[in-house]
């Protein structure tokens, strides 16, 4: 006997059976309005982008001169800079159009020294913590600092390589990021984060959790040195960057120490430019800078030990100097009577004769912040930009933190992992720009402000902030 099909479902039922049809009827009707009553800004958010943004009337800061344009139109067109006039350009049918209404257009800007992934976590949570928790805290810096303004970093110690894929693949909003990877040091050099127990090193043992989460690496050989570097461009570094000296923040190095060898700076010089990329390296002392020098580094960080004829050294050779001009909060920061203080105490009043040098000597100098384990402070870091006031005048700052910086992206070479040119405002450059609220080239502060006075961000030609 076959079983009798049921009668009182909507599914089973039979077409002319509208007891059963009226509630899918129903149902689909609730889910026709549901649809339709989505939030606003969600349904925006989820629109295409139009393929082309026009602002017009604006005063351009192209990012090498230290006047503004006259009022000028700029069109762009998918990811970059299609047109500049300083007449009419007629919008098409799908373009965006944003009236600057006399306000000034410059290129985003770009911080030469960052630490994308090691700036919300503490020390403890950075090399021991939950490694999940540690990646989405730094999406979510990667978020702030964009929005702040600063559309490109160049990262410089730590594991920055999947955050950088999340962001180009667009499931992040952030800055573009030029990877180094881990920092290379030696064993109790810069960025040695290890403690005592974990000696002694067995070279080939085990790794560290730092070293195994790509935060730091250590190389105590030419040979070690060699693979070290090469496993940082493996995994897509633009340049690479080694501790030659001591530094602040690391237990066991001292700010006086000499870390690296001649013959180990060379074999990572050497890996490097094989890959047609430079090497970057921190020191602070004449000692390390000069050593660093002769294995034929590219760029030099801090340098704010170094005396004057290393200064002229590095203007003769032609090396870059990336310089920060580090907060004092950083060095109050430290713990009264750690090691830590004791050799912040020891640097800080470097920091403004190594500036001094570098404009006496017309060193080629690149702007950065090193902000470590600090939200806080990374929310000043338009403000520390700002703080360039000191020596500069505001048009050599914002050169120096747009055109400037981007040369030296630029010497990574095919390793350059976005291809265009950044850090002006030119026609064929890549759409990162700002649009702000006031003339920062008479006020360097307002990029101290970015919540108020950036009216637009746009990078790679999308807007993620628009105020107008």
């Amino acid at each position: 006997m076959m079983p009798r099909a049921p009668t009182n479902g909507a599914v089973c039922a039979r077409p002319d059976d509208r007891r059963g049809v009226l509630p899918l009827i129903l149902m689909l009707a609730a889910l026709l309005v549901l649809l339709n009553l989505e939030p606003a800004p969600l349904r925006a958010q989820q629109a295409a982008e139009p393929s082309a943004t026009l602002f017009q009337n604006v005063r351009i800061f192209d990012g090498k001169s230290a006047t503004l344009s006259p009022p000028s139109s700029v069109l762009v067109r998918g990811n970059r800079i299609e047109r500049i006039s300083t007449g009419p350009i007629t919008a098409g049918p799908d373009t965006r159009v944003i009236d600057g209404a006399g306000r000034t257009l410059m290129p985003g800007l770009i911080d030469a020294h960052w630490h994308a992934m090691l700036i919300r976590p503490t020390p403890a949570e950075a090399m021991g913590g939950n490694l999940g928790y540690f990646n989405l805290i730094a999406g979510d810096e990667a978020r702030d600092t964009l929005m702040r303004g600063f559309t490109t970093v160049r990262d410089v110690g730590g594991p920055a390589f999947g955050l950088k894929q999340a962001i180009d693949d667009g499931t992040l909003a952030g800055p573009r990021i030029y990877p180094s990877g881990a920092m290379i040091t030696v064993t109790s050099g810069h960025g040695d984060f290890r403690q005592l127990n974990e000696l002694p090193r067995q070279i080939g043992g085990p790794l560290s959790y730092g070293e195994r989460i790509g935060a730091f690496a250590v190389a105590d050989s030419p040979d070690e040195v060699r693979i070290r570097v090469r496993e940082q461009l493996m995994q897509g570094a633009s340049q690479v960057k080694l501790t030659a000296g001591g530094g602040v923040s690391s237990p066991f190095s001292p700010i006086d120490a000499v870390t690296f060898t001649g013959p180990e700076l060379r074999a990572a010089v050497e890996a490097a430019r094989n890959w047609g990329t430079y090497l970057t390296v921190h020191a602070f002392t004449s000692e390390a800078i000069r050593l660093a020098i002769d294995a034929g580094v590219t760029c030099i960080e801090h340098g704010f030990l170094m005396d004057e004829e290393t200064a002229r050294l590095i203007a003769q050779k032609g090396i870059w100097l990336s310089l920060q001009p580090l907060p004092e909060e950083m060095r109050t920061g430290m713990p009264v009577g750690s090691v830590q203080r004791e050799k912040a105490d020891e640097v800080f009043p470097g920091i403004g004769r190594t500036y001094e040098l570098a404009k006496k000597y017309k060193i080629k100098t690149a702007w950065g912040t090193d902000v470590l384990f600090s939200r806080a402070l990374a929310q000043r870091q338009g403000a520390i930009l700002a703080s360039l006031g000191q020596w500069y005048t505001p048009a050599e700052a914002l050169i120096m933190a747009t055109s400037t910086n981007a040369e030296l992206l630029a010497m990574s070479g095919k390793r350059n992992p976005y291809r265009g040119r950044l850090g002006v405002v030119e026609t064929g450059a890549l759409a990162d720009l700002l649009l702000v609220n006031g003339n920062p080239l008479e006020n360097l502060n307002l990029v101290a402000d970015p919540a108020r006075n950036f009216a637009v961000i746009m990078k790679d030609g999308k807007v993620y902030k628009n105020t107008l």
